[in-house]
């Protein structure tokens, strides 16, 4: 059985063919610039080399075509018919409490994706997009929708109601939803066949670290607690957004800089978090070679990222009482040694010393705590696709 995996962006999309019969992924790749002049399509098949070509990609459709015609192509395809797809995993961003599992698409799921656009105006409608391209791409081929807040549907009223009128929360559904749901359910049930616990029985801190962030607390496999709220905005430092900051700043920026609430809204989503301290980028990579060469506010940066991720591991670890791991992954997490490094090396409060030759790695599976620690920390490289693919199969299964 091979599932087509789809993660779609309003001007690119990243792709995965996978062998469901091995779990194997057979094809790769990434569309960029979809309706801009020069658009740009990646593809890798598992077993020839990478392809990279330059084209004018009007839209979603064209692309995704192109794509799979790759994908049967007689010299550097992976399946000899298209036929040979059984299924098409989606990552839809926002559920609302609409979605708390992964679901087979029809015109109703469709419906309700498009009533969640308001919680998320940057990503659902281009999730919807794909969904509506690869439809038509092909046809009768069933569509399944896996959701980043679906994870996070399992927390308690606690923790995810926010401290507003509560007619908000009764009439317009304001409340916190959590993303990066199937990168945290991925690692923290990966860290715990690692470490041979039961999965209804471990505890564990989950640091989805990249241009994205995210951390959760899962208590008992199951989310009880995360950093992002209503939207990605809130939590952690990111690369382009700000995270947690005084809800009065907007009336700040809007009576004093006379900032329109799109400006604000620009400023906060594409202007702030490292690239907005740094003045450099928001690239990691980028961020710590800046420091090293001197650059205080590259330096500052990291110290703010790491100060952040401190107080929510702090927090968490006291919210569930017993914490069995800490785990890092994303691009920051599973790359950045250093960081990681400086942010394990403050947690002997818990009882934790980091295995500086163990966390010497990117990339790959490792757990970077001393033997004696009690608490193990961890990298587990996260692979959201093979989630998306493991559902899209069981549900098209049923």
């Amino acid at each position: 059985m091979f599932v087509f995996v789809l993660n779609c962006g309003s001007s690119s999309f990243k792709y995965q063919l996978l062998d469901m019969s091995n779990e194997h992924r057979v094809a790769t790749g990434l569309v960029e610039r979809i309706g801009m002049k020069d658009s740009i399509l990646a593809y890798e098949p598992a077993t020839g080399d990478k392809v990279k070509e330059v084209l004018d990609i009007a839209n979603h459709e064209v692309a995704i075509k192109l794509v799979l015609d790759k994908l049967v192509d007689s010299k550097i395809g992976v399946i000899k018919a298209l036929s040979d797809i059984s299924a098409v995993g989606h990552r839809v961003v926002h559920g609302a409490e609409k979605f708390s599992g992964s679901v087979r698409i029809d015109d109703a799921v469709l419906a309700a994706l498009r009533e969640c656009v308001p919680m998320a105006p940057l990503h659902n409608p281009a999730n919807i997009t794909g969904i509506e391209a690869m439809q038509a791409a092909l046809p009768g081929v069933p569509n399944v929708g896996v959701f980043d807040t679906a994870f996070h549907s399992s927390m308690p009223a606690e923790s995810y109601t926010y401290a507003l009128p509560y007619e908000w929360y009764e009439q317009h559904h304001v409340r916190r939803y959590g993303f990066h749901g199937t990168s945290h359910r991925f690692v923290s049930e990966r860290a715990a066949d690692i470490l041979g616990i039961a999965k209804d029985n471990f505890n564990c801190i989950t640091c989805h670290m990249g241009n994205g962030s995210s951390y959760t607390a899962v208590k008992g496999g199951k989310s009880y607690d995360t950093s992002m709220g209503l939207t990605p905005l809130e939590g952690m430092v990111m690369g382009t957004r700000c995270g947690d900051i005084d809800a009065g700043l907007i009336t700040f920026l809007s009576n004093n800089l006379k900032l329109s609430i799109a400006d604000i809204d620009t400023a906060l989503n594409k202007k702030s978090g490292l690239l907005g301290i740094s003045g450099v980028s928001s690239d990691m990579r980028d961020i710590e070679t800046a420091a090293k060469e001197g650059n205080a506010r590259a330096k500052l940066a990291i110290d703010v990222l790491r100060h952040r991720a401190l107080k929510y591991i702090g927090a968490y670890a006291i919210e569930l009482g017993r914490v069995d791991a800490i785990i890092f992954t994303g691009g920051i997490g599973e790359n950045a040694i250093d960081f990681r490094a400086s942010v394990v090396e403050r947690l002997t409060t818990l009882g934790i010393k980091l295995d500086a030759a163990a966390n010497n790695v990117r990339g790959k599976e490792a757990v970077i705590s001393t033997a004696d620690s009690p608490i193990k920390v961890m990298i587990v490289p996260t692979n959201e696709e093979l989630v998306i693919a493991r559902d899209t199969k069981e549900i098209v299964g049923k």
